[in-house]
């Protein structure tokens, strides 16, 4: 049995241990966060975006520390989880690893890359392994996407566009502070960005134009490039005032022979596709994909079952890496410089 460490009760830290509970051969033995109350159980005060609200949870017969190092010090844990603010990643991280333990850790892996690059030299220092929480290709439409890409019955990838908008996100502490969570580039858009960089590579450049707020990008478009006779790769994404459209994503993947299209929104009180996941094909049709696991919870619950798996095989995973998710964080740091500059730029 993987006795696993939480650290942070907050809303992701009530998701990941619910989705925990899920999984077979795994336990979250023991949590840290500075709420004494939280570490008593009582999640009734957590709210989120999406799943169950927050309630009393039993918590009898699993270890409660005040002090991420007195977990990290806990020998009877295999990893731990971290579910910590943004800018707390390396650091926590690389204490967990230093004292023995595999992390599993919430994206973005971090704010900037020289704090992604001292936590993939941790990693291989102490021989762990590090894993970041980047859930969208659990997500059933985006694990459709990439099944069907890597499935290479369409023919060749051409290119693909995609969407990631929000309403300003008011009720997150912290959101428009570079220093701790870096706004809609680092919170929202690296989501995609990942998912790019995993289907398509690393592009050779970038042009992205858009507009800033407190020095930080709040809406833009990049175009990706990759040289010639190469993908097409769009991406449009950020944060809109208005709060009747508190969510939208999107993506369209072009190949040879067929157009993947999806279109999901958040309109007022409704939820539902704009467009469902559907393949455009060579012949004419469009076919509607038939889909399973649409509760968002699903999706996290595939991503622990993943980690559990690297974890019980001490294997690396291709999905939730470190490499990958350093190069969303650079992806996302070029984009913000184009943005500023107004000029191409290189990777």
């Amino acid at each position: 049995m993987l006795r696993i460490g939480l650290a942070g009760l907050g809303f992701m830290g009530m998701v990941h241990y619910l989705s925990y509970a899920r999984v077979r051969g795994v336990k979250v033995a023991a949590v840290s966060d500075v709420s004494a109350k939280r570490r008593a159980g009582d999640w009734r005060d957590i709210k989120g975006n999406f799943g169950p609200p927050g309630e009393q949870i039993d918590l009898s017969g699993v270890a409660a520390y005040e002090m991420l190092d007195e977990m990290f010090a806990d020998e009877s844990l295999d990893a731990v989880d971290l579910c910590l603010p943004p800018a707390l990643h390396a650091d926590a991280a690389i204490r967990a690893m230093k004292a023995g333990k595999h992390v599993f850790c919430e994206k973005p892996m971090a704010l900037t890359l020289k704090d992604c690059d001292r936590m993939q030299r941790a990693a291989e220092q102490h021989d762990r392994l590090l894993m970041i929480g980047h859930v969208l290709p659990y997500f059933p439409e985006y694990a459709w996407a990439l099944k069907e890409a890597r499935s290479g019955k369409h023919g060749k990838l051409l290119g693909g566009a995609f969407k990631r908008v929000i309403s300003d996100p008011a009720w997150l502490k912290n959101f428009w502070k570079a220093d701790q969570v870096g706004g809609p580039m680092l919170d929202l858009h690296v989501h995609d960005a990942h998912f790019i960089r995993l289907l398509f590579g690393m592009p050779t450049s970038l042009v992205t134009s858009g507009r800033m707020r407190g020095g930080l990008a709040e809406h833009w478009n990049t175009q990706f490039e990759y040289g010639d006779m190469s993908p097409a790769v769009t991406a449009t994404s950020g944060v809109i005032d208005q709060q009747g459209r508190p969510f939208q994503h999107a993506f369209e993947l072009h190949f040879e022979h067929a157009t993947l299209v999806f279109d999901f929104a958040v309109i007022g009180d409704r939820a539902e596709y704009l467009c469902p996941p559907t393949i455009l094909t060579k012949s004419g049709k469009a076919r509607e994909a038939k889909l399973s696991g649409g509760d968002p919870m699903d999706a996290f619950y595939a991503e622990v079952k993943e980690v559990t798996r690297c974890l019980q095989q001490e294997t690396p995973s291709e999905v939730l890496g470190g490499e990958l998710a350093r190069d969303a964080i650079q992806l996302c740091q070029r984009q913000t410089k184009s943005l500023e500059t107004g000029r191409r730029v290189k990777m």
